[in-house]
């Protein structure tokens, strides 16, 4: 089973234009994340798109394209790219470039996201949220296999008899598909046989099992080979050296997150006992010792038969950048190495 990190590139809020250092700061905490990643073994680095004045990835390629050059061996991925809202063309004419630079280690993770500040910024109208994905995605898929596309479209201009260039190095570009809960979504992957990120970001992890039942099922009547789909479970992830450090360390910028989000969706505030609830064995974050986590992602494991584990960091003011960095080490030192051993 493939590990690695994943991060949406939290920044604290500041509406500024220019002299803007702590989005410096950020990126090259970020560069610094996906090369010891790559130095200690692990095997994704993933980046996520968003438009939003808290978090300071807009364009996941570039970044990846800083960190493929200062590194060697890891896969570079986006933790999505919000397809609905881009054009395929240039997503993949991007992740391509990716690829060169990187030599065949680029890979898009493809979503419909679940904010929707991209929708208006483009130009698109949430009205046609589900309709943008599929034709697009249907265009990226045609532009992955095809040097010479010809497509039709609704809402986006036709392509008649063109080469879209540049070609990656890989002979096509993985592409995964990023849900979060829609069964339409992984019904979709399975279909089409693509590989699938499932995000478990709240709730109990045995509730996705379903959804992972429905893509093998989708994946078996499309007639492709079910024991050969990948398929990655994606959750919040947090180690120190003990539970009780752990918790403490990460809760202060897990409910600042969390909180901040959920005054937007109408949520009630966590608390911090439901937050002791979803780091324990039947919850979804991985919070904890290293120990405690080695044992929860092989525990779920056994559960869906993944082939991908992505643990999802988040900064955060209170939570200084050395102690990130040292649960990823502890990650990649301590977790992956009984993770690896027991499956």
């Amino acid at each position: 089973m493939e590990l690695g990190i994943s991060t949406f590139g939290e920044l604290p809020i500041e509406h500024i234009s220019g002299n803007n250092t702590n989005g410096a700061k950020r990126i090259a905490e970020l560069i610094e994340e996906a090369t010891l990643a790559d130095k200690l073994g692990l095997d994704v680095y993933a980046l996520g798109e968003h438009h939003r004045p808290d978090y300071v990835i807009s364009a996941p390629e570039m970044v990846l394209a800083a960190i493929a050059a200062v590194t060697e061996r890891i896969k570079l991925s986006s933790a999505v790219t919000v397809l609905s809202s881009a054009d395929p063309v240039r997503t993949f004419q991007n992740f391509s470039t990716l690829d060169l630079i990187s030599k065949g280690r680029a890979e898009i993770m493809a979503g419909r996201g679940s904010f929707i500040e991209s929708f208006p910024l483009f130009g698109y109208d949430l009205n046609d949220y589900d309709e943008l994905f599929t034709e697009k995605l249907e265009l990226l898929l045609n532009i992955n296999k095809n040097e010479i596309v010809n497509s039709h479209g609704k809402h986006r201009s036709s392509i008649a008899n063109l080469g879209v260039y540049p070609r990656p190095y890989q002979q096509q570009l993985p592409i995964w598909i990023a849900v979060g809960g829609t069964p339409a979504s992984v019904v979709r992957a399975g279909t089409l046989n693509l590989p699938l990120t499932i995000a478990i970001l709240g709730g109990q992890p045995r509730q996705f099992l379903q959804l992972v039942d429905l893509y093998r099922k989708a994946a078996a009547q499309a007639g492709h080979d079910t024991t050969q789909l990948q398929f990655a479970l994606n959750q919040h992830t947090y180690i120190a050296e003990d539970s009780q450090q752990a918790a403490d360390e990460f809760w202060p910028v897990y409910s600042a997150l969390m909180n901040r989000v959920g005054r937007e969706r109408g949520w009630s505030p966590i608390t911090r006992q439901q937050f002791e609830y979803m780091r324990s064995p039947e919850g979804s974050l991985m919070v904890g010792s290293p120990q405690e986590v080695a044992d929860k992602i092989i525990a779920e494991h056994k559960l869906f038969k993944n082939t991908r584990f992505l643990a999802q960091t988040i900064a955060g003011e209170t939570l200084p950048h050395e102690k990130l960095i040292h649960s990823i080490e502890l990650f990649a030192k301590e977790v992956a190495p009984l993770v690896k051993a027991a499956v």
